[in-house]
């Protein structure tokens, strides 16, 4: 069973979707070092998508180091890795860019965009609290 949540939204690849899920429930601590990832078959039954969605999603997440395949065992929830310099300005970079465009789409100005910043902020860190009691 998947150990985190998903909510199908249109307008945005499943891929995109699921790999956002899935970095969120390793960022916030629902999903710990250690604990076991589900299989690529696990993860369509359990998420509704196509297999080789979920092999791809599982492989980036790899990539990324946020899961690991241990022999015998299979593939785990890695421990997050310290963030290379130069992957935080390029990955921020893209994210920030893409929330501005939003933002002035839908018509926000800065003050509305940094206060949903600062509570979707408090709010990750409240997880995390509640993780770890």
């Amino acid at each position: 069973m998947t150990q985190f949540r998903f909510n199908l939204r249109p307008g945005q690849s499943i891929f995109d979707q699921v790999v956002f899920a899935a970095t969120k429930a390793l960022i916030s601590g629902e999903l710990s070092a250690g604990q076991a990832f589900p299989s690529v078959r696990g993860l369509a039954a359990d998420l509704k998508i196509h297999p080789n969605t979920a092999h791809k999603v599982i492989q980036h997440l790899i990539q990324e180091r946020l899961l690991e395949v241990r022999p015998g065992i299979g593939t785990v929830v890695a421990q997050l890795p310290a963030a290379r310099a130069g992957d935080k300005k390029r990955l921020l970079q893209q994210e920030v860019q893409q929330l501005v465009v939003e933002a002035k789409r839908v018509g926000l100005d800065l003050n509305e965009v940094m206060d949903a910043v600062e509570t979707q902020w408090k709010e990750l860190d409240r997880l995390l609290e509640v993780s770890r009691a």
